[in-house]
C-alpha cells in the first residue's frame, strides 16, 4: 500500500469526538510517484487519528487526491508511529511533553543506562529506571506512568485495529473506555456494544473465537432480547421466541440444559429476570417494578377536594371567553382534586383547552404570584413541538421530558433522579401515548412523593417507539382517576377531520369518506400519478399564499418511489430550488441549501433541539475561521450550529414519517396513501397522521389502500406486565 513518512507540522482541525483531523504534514518519504514532489515539503492531509501530535514521526497510508474546492489532499486510510530507531530519536520522545517529569539530561541518562531499547525496557521492568543515576521513586514511577499511559493508547488501536475496527471507530472506543480498552478487548468484547453496532462486534469476535463460546452466546441472548423489544415493544418474552430469534438473527442453536445453563448465567450476573415462563431484560423489570412503587407512593397521598369549583369555573369560562361540556369540568375538578389523573381523548376532544383550565385554576387556588408558578408547576412532553404546543396554549414554559431530567446524551443518563429530584408540586404531561417504560420511570424517580401528576393523551394513537404500554396499561389496571373525553367539538358545520379520526378508530368509514368537505379533501389517484399530484396541491397552495411552513406532507415510509427520501428530492425543487442567491452543501447523496426546511433526528439537549423538532436551515458558511463548513438551522428562533459531521443528525422535512409527526399539530396535511405502502398501512398509523391535521387534510392515493390501512390491526398487542404489578401492589396492599 502506499505510504508517506514524515512528521506533522501543525493541525488545521480536529474534532475530539470522531477523531477526524486535517492537518499539514511534512513528507520526508514515500512509495508513491505522485508524492515524490512533495519530498522535504508539506502536504495537507485528512483522516482519523487516536491522538495525533507533532512530536512524532508517523507512516501515513492512504492514496493522494485533488478535492475539488481544498486542492491537493492526502487521505489517510490508516497510520502508524514510526519506530525509533537511533538513541537521539529516543531522547527526543523522552524529553518531549508526551513524557511528564523527563527533561533532557534525564533523558539522555536513560538512554545512556538502558540503552536504545530503553522504552521497551521501562515498560517491561518498573525497577529499570531505578538503575538511573540521580533518578529518584517518584520522579521514576512519574516518566513509566506516563510512557505506560501513552503505550496503551497505541497498544490498544493497534489491537483494535487488527481485530477489524476502522481508526474513527477505535478512537472512539479508546476515547470511551482507556485503559480499560485492551481488558474489554481480552476478556469481553462485546461491552462496546454500547457505541459500535453489535453486528459489527459479533462479525469481528466469530472470527476469532468459536461460534457457540460462552461470552458470545450469552452477548447474543441479551442482543436477541433487545431486537425482539425494539421490533414488538415488548418488555418480555417467552423461550421459544427468544431461541427462534436466536437462531434467525445469529445462527445459535441451544437445546434443553444448554439455554438453562446459560439463562442461569446472565441472571446471576443480574442482566435478565426470570418470572415464571417470562424473561426480562433486567432495565425493563426494573422499570416495571419501580413505576409500580413509585406511583403507588403518590396515589397514597389524600385528595384535596375543591367547594367553589362551580363557581371557580363559571369564572374562568367568562375570563376565558370558553364554554366546557359536563366531561371537560369533570376531567379539569378530578385533576385538580386527586395526586394522579389520566385525561384521554382524541383530537378536537379539548384536550389543550383543559391543560390551560387546569394551570389557570391551580394558579388562582394557591395564589401564585407568576415567578412561584414557575417554580411550583412543569409543563411536559416527550417532543419540542408538543411542548411547544402547551406553552402557547397555556402562556407558561414548557419542556421535553429530557430537558426537564437533564438527560446527557453522551453518559445517558439523567442528572434529575431518585438522589436529585425537582421540586415542582404540579405536573401536567402531555402526549402520554409517545412515552415508554423507561423515560416513565425516570420521571418518576425525578420528581417528589407529594406532587399531583396530569397525565394526557390519546390512548388510540401509535404507542411509543421504546418498549411498554404506560398510558394503555396505567388505564386497563382501573386504579387511577381516569377522565375520557368524547366530545368532538366542530370547526364549521362541514368540518370532517376529527369525525374521520374518531371514524378509523371506530373502524367504521362513512359510505362518503371520499366527499370534499371545509377542511378535508380525499383525491382518487393511481400510484405513478401519486407525486406528480401532491406537487399539483403544493403549487395550489403556494397560489394561495401558503408556504412549506403551513404545509406538512405525512408518509409511512422512507424508501420507493412514493417514499418520503425521493418526495423530499420532489419537493426542495418545488419549495426551495438552486438559486445563485443561495448557498448549499453536498452531504453524501442529499443537497442541503439555504432556507431548506428539515427535520432533527435524534435528542441534543445541550442546544434544546429534540427529536421532531422542524427548522429552517438560515445559513451555510464555507469553510469558517476554523476551516470548517458550518451549517446554522433555526428552530423557531433557537439557532443551532452544526458542522458536517453533525448533520446526519438531519433530513428534509417538506415530507417527514407519521412516526416523527407524533407530538405535532400542522395547520394544513397532505397524506398520500397507496397500496405501494402496503407494510404499513394500519390502523393507528393512518389513525395518528389524519389527527396531525389542524385546519385542513388532504388524502391522495388509493380508496381502497386506505379502507385496507383501516380496517388492518397489524400493531399487534405488546407484551407487558405493567399493568399486572400495579394491580398486584395496590390491591395486595389494600385488602
Amino acid at each position: 500500500m502506499n505510504y508517506i513518512k514524515g512528521k506533522i507540522r501543525n493541525i488545521i482541525y480536529q474534532n475530539k469526538e470522531t477523531g477526524y483531523v486535517v492537518a499539514v504534514f511534512r513528507v520526508k518519504e514515500t512509495n508513491d510517484p505522485k508524492m515524490l514532489e512533495y519530498i522535504n515539503k508539506t502536504v495537507t492531509i485528512t483522516g482519523s487519528f487516536l491522538d495525533i501530535n507533532t512530536e512524532e514521526n508517523y507512516i501515513l497510508k492512504g492514496n493522494s487526491l485533488k478535492h475539488e474546492r481544498f486542492g491537493f489532499q492526502y487521505k489517510v486510510d490508516s497510520y502508524e508511529k514510526e519506530e525509533l530507531t537511533t538513541e537521539d530519536a529516543v531522547i527526543e520522545f523522552l524529553k518531549s511533553p508526551l513524557i511528564k517529569g523527563c527533561g533532557e539530561k534525564i533523558a539522555q541518562k536513560i538512554v545512556e543506562t538502558l540503552g536504545i531499547d530503553a522504552l521497551k525496557i521501562i515498560k517491561e521492568d518498573e525497577q529499570a529506571l531505578l538503575q538511573v543515576p540521580g533518578l529518584n521513586e517518584v520522579k521514576a514511577k512519574t516518566i513509566r506512568d506516563s510512557l505506560l499511559a501513552y503505550s496503551d493508547a497505541d497498544d490498544s488501536l493497534l489491537k483494535l485495529k487488527e481485530l477489524g475496527f476502522s481508526i474513527p471507530e477505535a478512537t472512539k472506543i479508546y476515547k470511551k473506555y482507556q485503559e480499560k480498552t485492551k481488558y474489554i478487548i481480552e476478556s469481553n468484547l462485546y461491552i462496546i456494544s454500547e457505541i459500535i453496532d453489535f453486528d459489527k462486534i459479533d462479525h469481528i469476535y466469530e472470527k476469532n473465537h468459536e461460534p457457540n463460546d460462552l461470552v458470545r452466546v450469552k452477548a447474543c441472548i441479551v442482543e436477541t432480547m433487545k431486537r425482539l423489544s425494539f421490533n414488538n415493544g415488548d418488555t418480555y418474552y417467552y423461550e421459544e421466541e427468544i431461541k427462534n430469534t436466536l437462531q434467525k438473527e445469529f445462527a445459535i442453536i441451544l437445546e434443553g440444559d444448554t439455554f438453562e445453563e446459560v439463562i442461569y448465567e446472565l441472571e446471576t450476573e443480574n442482566k435478565i429476570v426470570i418470572e415464571g415462563e417470562r424473561f426480562y431484560l433486567l432495565e425493563y423489570y426494573d422499570s416495571e417494578k419501580d413505576i409500580t412503587n413509585n406511583l403507588f407512593n403518590l396515589s397514597n397521598i389524600k385528595s384535596t377536594p375543591i367547594y367553589n369549583f362551580e363557581e371557580e369555573i363559571k369564572d374562568l369560562e367568562k375570563n376565558l371567553q370558553v364554554k366546557y361540556n359536563i366531561d371537560q369540568k369533570n376531567a379539569i375538578r378530578k385533576a385538580l382534586e386527586n395526586k394522579i389523573t389520566i385525561i384521554s381523548g382524541g383530537p378536537g376532544t379539548g384536550k389543550t383547552t383543559i391543560i390551560n383550565a387546569i394551570v389557570k385554576l391551580y394558579i388562582k387556588m394557591h395564589e401564585y404570584s407568576y415567578m412561584e408558578s414557575l417554580a411550583n408547576i412543569a409543563l411536559l412532553a416527550p417532543t419540542g413541538r408538543a411542548s411547544k404546543k402547551m406553552s402557547m396554549a397555556t402562556g407558561m414554559p414548557a419542556m421535553t421530558i429530557h430537558r426537564y431530567l437533564k438527560w446527557n446524551k453522551d453518559t445517558n443518563n439523567f442528572g434529575v433522579n431518585e438522589f436529585h429530584k425537582n421540586n415542582e408540586s404540579l405536573i401536567i404531561v402531555d402526549e402520554m401515548s409517545m412515552i415508554d417504560i423507561n423515560l416513565f420511570n425516570a420521571l418518576l424517580k425525578g420528581i417528589r412523593s407529594n406532587v399531583q401528576l396530569i397525565l394526557v393523551g390519546d390512548v388510540f394513537q401509535l404507542p411509543s417507539v421504546g418498549a411498554g404500554l404506560v398510558l394503555n396499561d396505567l388505564i386497563e389496571s382501573d386504579l387511577f382517576t381516569f377522565c375520557p373525553l368524547e366530545k368532538i367539538y366542530r370547526q364549521s358545520e362541514n368540518s370532517y377531520i376529527p369525525y374521520l379520526a374518531l371514524e378509523i378508530k371506530n373502524k367504521d368509514l362513512a359510505e362518503d369518506f371520499t366527499s370534499k368537505k371545509d377542511d378535508y379533501n380525499f383525491l382518487e389517484t393511481d400510484s405513478k400519478y401519486l407525486k406528480d399530484m401532491i406537487k399539483k396541491i403544493c403549487l395550489m397552495s403556494k397560489s394561495k399564499g401558503l408556504n412549506e411552513n403551513d404545509i406538512q406532507i405525512l408518509a409511512p415510509m422512507y424508501k420507493g418511489e412514493n417514499g418520503i427520501d425521493n418526495l423530499n428530492i420532489t419537493l426542495q425543487e418545488l419549495f426551495n430550488p438552486p438559486s445563485s442567491e443561495k448557498e448549499e452543501i453536498k452531504i453524501g447523496d442529499v443537497t442541503f441549501r439555504e432556507n431548506d426546511k428539515v427535520l432533527q433526528l435524534i435528542n441534543n439537549p445541550d442546544c434544546n433541539v429534540f427529536n421532531g423538532d422542524i427548522g429552517f436551515i438560515c445559513k451555510i458558511i464555507k469553510k469558517n475561521s476554523k476551516n470548517k463548513d458550518m451549517i446554522i438551522i433555526d428552530f423557531e428562533g433557537n439557532k443551532v450550529e452544526y458542522s458536517k459531521e453533525d448533520m446526519r443528525e438531519i433530513k428534509h422535512a417538506y415530507a417527514i414519517t407519521i412516526h416523527k409527526s407524533q407530538g405535532s399539530e400542522f395547520p394544513h396535511v397532505i397524506l398520500p396513501i397507496t397500496r405501494n405502502y402496503y407494510k404499513m398501512l394500519y390502523n393507528k398509523l393512518i389513525y395518528t397522521g389524519v389527527s396531525r391535521a389542524k385546519k385542513s387534510l388532504v388524502i391522495i392515493g388509493e380508496a381502497k389502500a386506505f379502507m385496507m390501512a383501516v380496517n388492518n390491526d397489524y400493531a399487534s398487542t405488546r407484551k407487558t406486565t405493567l399493568k399486572e404489578k400495579l394491580m398486584h401492589k395496590f390491591l395486595k396492599t389494600s385488602s
